[in-house]
């Protein structure tokens, strides 16, 4: 048993241990904060992008850092998990993404202010929240699901390694497809085929026409509508031209035929 003496001793110094501890600690995570706020990067653009949010009530449907609605998407890494080009088509046209599928409001931003959201959603993705929000745990087994086996085609040689064109970026096509072994991560969620065979199963006209309007040919499809959204009329071609190219029978050298050499005349006898 402790004499009263003791027993205040105990307390009291274990008051003064603990509440040590906490204000060491306490110090030592407010001498963290600028560098885990990412303040450094709090930029102009970033700062409007924060202003553009609040004035339009994102948080009435979506969460930022665990906090809002819970109606839409966590948005806290969303320039990771879909890049800057994806998010930039979406919100200027949120139903071209999702036709029949998302309820987002269509905002009729200008180009500057996505800008602007992006750029403020970016500065989020950056702040060290110790880990949060985590990994998706069915992330990398959907990617391999999605991810093609490579096996001996039924016909033809296998298609060439080229380099991807850069609308193949910029209008998120390689977000949902995969082609040359890049992109491809929503595939198994949304069906997306892989593009290296698309020659296979499309001519450069039904191509094009399944571009401009895959809801037209096959209704309630998830592949978006982005021709005069994302895609113009020569990136269209540029597309089309792209993936017909990938086939090896196109892309082979014509050999020149064959020119018969002619045979010698006969030697003449002397008389």
């Amino acid at each position: 048993m402790l004499t009263k003496l003791q027993a205040k001793v105990f307390f009291l110094g274990g008051t003064a241990v603990f509440f040590g501890i906490f204000l060491v600690l306490s110090i030592d995570t407010h001498l963290k904060v600028p560098d885990q706020t990412n303040a450094k990067n709090l930029t102009p653009a970033v700062i409007a992008g924060k202003h553009i949010w609040e004035q339009n009530n994102c948080m009435g449907c979506h969460t930022l850092f665990g906090e809002g609605a819970y109606y839409a998407p966590e948005l806290t890494k969303v320039v990771e998990r879909r890049g800057k080009d994806w998010i930039k088509i979406f919100i200027k046209n949120p139903a071209a993404m999702f036709p029949g599928q998302r309820k987002m409001v269509k905002y009729d931003f200008n180009d500057e202010q996505i800008d602007q959201v992006i750029a403020f959603l970016e500065w989020c993705g950056n702040v060290d929240l110790n880990g949060f929000p985590a990994d998706p745990p069915l992330r990398d087994a959907l990617q391999a699901m999605g991810t093609p086996t490579p096996t001996i085609a039924s016909s033809g040689p296998a298609p060439l390694k080229k380099p991807v064109p850069a609308i193949f970026t910029t209008a998120s096509c390689i977000g949902c497809h995969q082609i040359q072994g890049q992109g491809g991560a929503a595939g198994a969620l949304i069906g997306a085929p892989p593009l290296d065979d698309v020659f296979r199963r499309y001519d450069r006209e039904k191509l094009i026409t399944w571009v401009k309007d895959p809801q037209k040919i096959k209704p309630g499809t998830k592949m978006p509508s982005l021709y005069g959204v994302a895609v113009n009329e020569a990136q269209l071609n540029e597309i089309a031209d792209y993936l017909m190219s990938l086939n090896p029978a196109a892309a082979a050298p014509t050999a020149p035929a064959a020119v018969p050499t002619p045979a010698p005349a006969p030697a003449v006898q002397p008389k």
